[in-house]
């Protein structure tokens, strides 16, 4: 048997359908201003004079400003093996079968439900006309199919789309940020285990020299010139500086321990060749401070956030106009399975539905007023990293040039205390004062040494911290193409 739902035409209604297709209701997305205007200049002078014209950060292998190859291999290590980043890029897969989950509702959604059954109807049933009922039984072959339609006259799903694609990209951006967290945290654990190696030499220089101080204290004290204490005093600075080498041996063995983890080797397995950190860091190019917008993909996380909320919006709007479905359903019905697919045997139906919200009880409302809540937070939070980034640079070249300076002038105490060591040894020798000049010498040296190889660390680790601030040489730009479009082809899809 046919029969129509619509009351009119269905040419008519698809007509309708389609002049009406460009009423998008929700507010188009544009990037709301930063909480300032970007600054011409940063405020502090970094401690270098750049070259002209001024090189980059290079692209995805921002570490190859430090030109240390065996930094390089360890970040190649960890970009093939990291379990962070791997979890990071199956986020990012997950965003893309979730966009394209969205433009499904894009297309009719067609479905089939066959079915077959023998069935015995009571001989007592009751029935509408008064003649006696007797059992009948029958057999029911049915191959249905049923299309359904929403036609977006409002943007509800042209909404969930562009909310679809914005994660998406937000998502990516996050995959570049843990990238660059990831790839900053090695590259400063590297110069951290360096700096200790260049520690450690330090201080074991160190216990030679005490090591031959104990030996001159001994000579004198069996020669009669020396006494006990002073040869009890050189013993126990001897003593400590070779806890001193225990101590930094300990240090390095956790930042060793943290690298295996980050190139994805098991610690007990791992280790990193002992080479001590003599080089200062490279210059850095900074660029202007507006560049820091487009190049943190943390900032492109929340811009795309932003983009994400604002769809959000569109799509609460949408709920205070008609929903429109088309439906159709048509298929083959017989008692026989023989006469199954005989033209008698073929049912069809076809229909719409205007779902119109009248009285809610508030809901579309309140979800309309969290939705743009949920916008302004994101646009609050999207202005606060904007000011985080700004801070983290100017703390970067802040830090570079107070260490730049305190290294030179502690270079110099380090002069100081070799020449103050070699005048107490002197004086010592010749009778003018007691071993205890001596020792303080000897302790002020290993002192001054070892806050100058700190120093140096410091600096490296500093440097890798303002390439990191500055977004390591990424730009916004590469996750435009992360992004789905509705295919043809998805209509033959499941």
């Amino acid at each position: 048997m046919k029969r129509a739902v619509l009351s009119f035409p269905l040419s008519t209604t698809i007509a309708l359908l389609v002049l009406a297709a460009g009423c998008t209701v929700g507010p188009r997305y544009s990037r709301p201003a930063a909480p300032a205007p970007a600054p011409d200049a940063w405020k502090t002078q970094p401690p270098w004079q750049e070259a002209a014209p001024k090189d980059s950060i290079p692209k995805g292998t921002w570490w190859q400003i430090f030109h240390d190859p065996a930094l390089d291999a360890y970040e190649q290590q960890l970009l093939q093996a990291n379990q962070s980043l791997f979890a990071a890029r199956d986020r990012l897969s997950q965003a893309r079968s979730l966009a394209r989950v969205a433009t499904a509702d894009l297309f009719p959604q067609v479905s089939t439900d066959p079915s077959a059954a023998r069935e015995r109807y009571s001989g007592n049933r009751p029935l509408i006309v008064s003649q006696p009922a007797s059992a009948v039984t029958e057999n029911l072959f049915t191959i249905p199919f049923s299309l359904n339609y929403e036609a977006d006259l409002f943007g509800r799903v042209r909404h969930n789309v562009e909310a679809a694609n914005a994660s998406l990209q937000s998502t990516a951006a996050d995959l570049q940020n843990v990238q660059l967290v990831l790839t900053a945290e090695l590259a400063a654990d590297y110069f951290t285990v360096r700096e200790l190696d260049a520690e450690y030499q330090v201080v074991q220089e160190s216990v030679g020299y005490e090591r031959k101080g104990l030996d001159l204290v001994n000579n004198r004290h069996e020669g009669g010139v020396a006494n006990g204490l002073e040869v009890a005093q050189q013993a126990t600075v001897l003593d400590s500086t070779i806890s001193q080498l225990s101590l930094v041996q300990q240090t390095r063995a956790q930042y060793e321990h943290a690298i295996a983890v980050l190139v994805g080797q098991p610690a007990s397995a791992f280790s990193v060749p002992v080479a001590p950190l003599r080089d200062a860091p490279p210059p850095v190019p900074l660029g202007v401070p507006s560049d820091v917008l487009e190049r943190r993909p943390d900032i492109a996380t929340a811009e795309r956030t932003m983009a994400y909320q604002n769809a959000q919006v569109g799509i609460a709007r949408s709920a205070f106009y008609p929903h429109v479905t088309l439906s159709g359903s048509g298929g083959l019905l017989s008692q026989d399975l023989g006469s199954l697919f005989n033209a008698p045997s073929l049912i069809w139906s076809v229909g719409a539905d205007a779902f119109e919200p009248i009285f809610q009880g508030g809901r579309n409302r309140a979800n309309l007023s969290a939705a743009r809540a949920a916008y302004d937070q994101s646009v609050a939070n999207y202005r606060q990293s904007v000011l985080t980034a700004f801070q983290q640079v100017e703390d970067g070249i802040s830090n570079l040039s107070t260490l730049s300076q305190a290294l030179t002038t502690q270079s110099a105490a380090v002069g100081d205390a070799r020449r103050a060591l070699t005048i107490a040894n002197n004086r010592y020798v010749g009778g003018v004062t007691t071993y205890l000049d001596v020792i303080t010498a000897q302790t002020t040296l290993l002192n001054s040494q070892r806050l100058a190889t700190q120093l140096l660390g410091q600096q490296m680790v500093s440097a890798v911290y303002l390439v990191k601030a500055l977004g390591g040489g990424w730009d916004a730009g590469e996750i435009n193409h992360e992004q789905v479009h509705p295919q043809a082809g998805q209509i033959l899809q499941q």
